[in-house]
Order: structure tokens, then C-alpha cells, then sequence
């Protein structure tokens, strides 16, 4: 029986991850990436350096090599049939005990049609490229276990670049595209949040804030520039919206009195 593998410590997995990330020679660029990876393949039974020789960085996406996922299918019991591999079609039958049996092709007819053929990297490697996608649809079809949940660096290449996702900061959000004030609003400004957060977090008045910001008439931008500079101070801002919330319940039942006052002044002796 074969030896198990030694799991590797995360403090020596970082180390090693450096190097791979500082050689740029993967595509790994962070040592993240790498750990991840090295994880992935201690999962898998395999030593944490094959990271460097069967995986890739692609466009931030994590790719495994064609010659891994064959290797590790073919390790796996499964069995590849070659019928035809030239510049204009990858014809092949993937088998395994498990997963049964299929014949898959791909040609520039088909490559064409999925809008691929006319790339820089189809028209100059036609056969690996179509290889790279009848092995990584054979491989899926009968044995996806050997694609470790991936495509093939061909296919992830293909692929449309990922979005950066948008942070959600409805502060930020809301002042996209406006123009930057003068230096002299933003240093008045920051004058103002120093007073309320003298205001607030050392003399503990939020009353007294809240009526001194009240009274400096800021604009709608101005207000999002102050929120903004106070958003380290998160004590500050919480102190002010809860004391913004009170004044409004406050002028709701002072506005609820008056109006009772009328109705009783109109009811009849």
C-alpha cells in the first residue's frame, strides 16, 4: 500500500508559496493563490509543490494544466482512444469504469461557432487548442474528479475577464462623478468633523453635535464629504445618526401635539 502523504504545515505551505509567487513563472501571483492551491493539492493526495508544474493564474482564475487533468485521469483507470488529432480536428473516446464510455470532437468548424477561431492563440496552435478541449469535455464527461473543479488554461483564456465586484459604499457610491471641492471646503469640513468628534467622543455631547452640524447648513454633497471623513470615527457617526433619529421622533410628536391642540380648541364648549 502506498505511503500517505505528510500533510505540510500552513506556516511552511506560506514559505513555499513566496518563492512560487515571487518567480512569476506560473501565472501565481500572490502567496495566496499558491496556499490555496498547495491546499487543494494536499486534498488531493498529490505533494503541495506540483501547484508550480499542474496549475495556472489565468485572468485571476485558477486553471489546471491539459497534461494534469490527462495524467490524473489516466492514473485514475481511465483509458483515451485517439481517432484523429491534426490541425483541423481532435477526435478521441474517453472511457472509464465509472463513468462509461464517449467519443468527442472538436473542429475549427465548431471552434468557429463559438466565436473562438478567429483568435491570436486558435490560429497559430489549431491542434493543441483543440486537443486542450476534447480532453477537458471528454475528462469532464467521464471522470470529472480528474479536472479538480477546473477548465483547462486553453478554455480559461476564452474566457471573458472577470468584473472586479463593486464594493458596496453607498457614501463613496453616491459621490462617483462628482467634482472634488476646492481645497478650502475640504479642510473646512475636516474641521468640522474634528469639532464633532470632540463634540461626541470626548466632551460626550451628541445633542449638542448634532445641533452644531445642524446649524452649518451643509449641502447634500457637503454632508456625504463629512460622512466620508468620518467614516474611522464610526462612534461619531453612530452618535449622530441615533441622535438624528431622536430629533425626528421628537418633531413628529411635537407636530402630533399641535395638531391635537387645534382639534381641541375647535371642539365646541
Amino acid at each position: 500500500m502506498a505511503n500517505e502523504l505528510a500533510m505540510i504545515p500552513i506556516a511552511d505551505l506560506e514559505k513555499m508559496a513566496q518563492y512560487i509567487s515571487k518567480s512569476n513563472l506560473f501565472g501565481i501571483k500572490t502567496v495566496e493563490q499558491a496556499v490555496t492551491l498547495m491546499l487543494l493539492a494536499q486534498a488531493e493526495g498529490r505533494p503541495a509543490m506540483t501547484v508550480a508544474r499542474d496549475y495556472n493564474i489565468i485572468n485571476g482564475r485558477p486553471a489546471k494544466t491539459t497534461e494534469a487533468m490527462l495524467r490524473d485521469f489516466l492514473e485514475a483507470g481511465g483509458k483515451v482512444e485517439w481517432h484523429k488529432l491534426d490541425d483541423t480536428i481532435a477526435d478521441a473516446t474517453f472511457s472509464h469504469p465509472a463513468g462509461g464510455s464517449i467519443r468527442l470532437s472538436w473542429d475549427m468548424k465548431r471552434a468557429t461557432a463559438a466565436g473562438l477561431g478567429a483568435k491570436e492563440m486558435w490560429s497559430k496552435y489549431r491542434r493543441q487548442m483543440l486537443r486542450s478541449r476534447v480532453v477537458s469535455e471528454g475528462i469532464r464527461t467521464v471522470c470529472p474528479s480528474a479536472t479538480s473543479g477546473m477548465y483547462v488554461p486553453d478554455e480559461v483564456i476564452d474566457f471573458e475577464p472577470a468584473k472586479p465586484e463593486k464594493i458596496i459604499n453607498p457614501v463613496r457610491n453616491a459621490l462617483e462623478g462628482s467634482d472634488e471641492p476646492s481645497p478650502e471646503v475640504m479642510e473646512a469640513l475636516r474641521e468640522l468633523g474634528a469639532m464633532l468628534v470632540q463634540m461626541i467622543e470626548i466632551d460626550g455631547n451628541p445633542t449638542g453635535a448634532y445641533m452644531y452640524l445642524t446649524e452649518q447648513n451643509l449641502d447634500s454633497e457637503q454632508k456625504l464629504r463629512l460622512w466620508q471623513i468620518l467614516g474611522p470615527n464610526t462612534k461619531t457617526r453612530a452618535a449622530l445618526k441615533k441622535e438624528g433619529a431622536v430629533q425626528a421622533k421628537n418633531s413628529r410628536g411635537e407636530v402630533a401635539n399641535e395638531v391635537q391642540d387645534v382639534h381641541s380648541q375647535q371642539e365646541p364648549a
